[in-house]
């Protein structure tokens, strides 16, 4: 089984550039999950196959965040977001399969100036709540962009970004504790040794080019789903957004 995860940046415009339809295709992906869409219901036709099953989770506010997912395999359930009271950002989709829960998110930004980065930390707790609860009925496995750079390996200048948005000690501890919480970093279970492995680059001249790059989206996994584990990558040649997909191959799970 095949999942995949891309901050698509703006799915219209991936599209229009050609490159999410053809990748999607190429992949060929058991479930598809996709961040930062940036568009409200009815703005894009897209077609992906009579056997797709969409599911679309937007934020009120237009040209801003949100998340989808494309599977093969009709979830058992779909939950939109953490709570029905939280902000309407579009930030989560929760899938129920036979044998997981997937969930898809795309983790608040503390902004540059870090003047979001208490409601971050705060919407970190919830998040890291929310997940153990499921955690509890069975294995979950979370995908997206956390925007943040877990250790000095996933960053090209670690030293000089140290504080930054994404890289902040605060950030990086609540990242910390989601693991401790009983969840694996798919890539780092496989690799953890790999440098200049990359997932977003600024889109300044010449920074992907030179590989100057943050890895900030990622599938954790319970920590019961490790014996599944077969393949977890990086798809850093596709382009079309600042960031690249990710996926990771599991064995001996069940959608249905």
């Amino acid at each position: 089984m095949k999942l995949v995860s891309w901050n698509v940046n703006g799915l219209r415009a991936c599209v229009n550039k050609g490159c999410f339809t053809d990748y999607f295709e190429q992949i060929d992906a058991d479930v598809f999950c996709v961040q930062e869409t940036k568009m409200q219901e009815g703005q894009l036709s897209l077609e992906l196959g009579d056997n797709i099953h969409s599911y679309w989770n937007y934020a009120l506010k237009k040209g801003y965040s949100g998340t989808a997912v494309f599977s093969k395999i009709e979830p058992i359930s779909v939950r939109y977001g953490l709570e029905e009271d939280e902000e309407a950002e579009g930030r989560i989709l929760t899938l129920e399969f036979a044998s997981f829960y997937l969930v898809n998110v795309y983790t608040p930004n503390a902004k540059r100036d870090l003047s979001r980065l208490p409601y971050r930390l705060e919407w970190e707790d919830r998040f890291r709540k929310y997940i153990v609860q499921l955690d509890e009925k069975k294995p979950v496995i979370i995908c997206g962009d956390l925007n943040v750079a877990h250790q000095e390996i996933d960053i090209k200048n670690a030293k000089s970004n140290v504080g930054n948005s994404g890289f902040t000690h605060e950030e990086r501890g609540k990242f910390n504790e989601l693991l401790g919480a009983g969840f694996l970093d798919s890539f780092r279970e496989l690799y953890p040794d790999r440098t200049d492995a990359y997932t977003w680059w600024s889109f300044m001249p010449k920074v992907r080019e030179r590989n100057i790059g943050w890895r900030i989206d990622y599938f954790l996994i319970s920590e019961k789903l490790r014996p599944h584990l077969k393949e977890a990558g990086i798809d850093s040649h596709i382009m079309g957004s600042d960031h690249c997909p990710v996926y990771v191959e599991l064995d001996g799970l069940t959608l249905t």
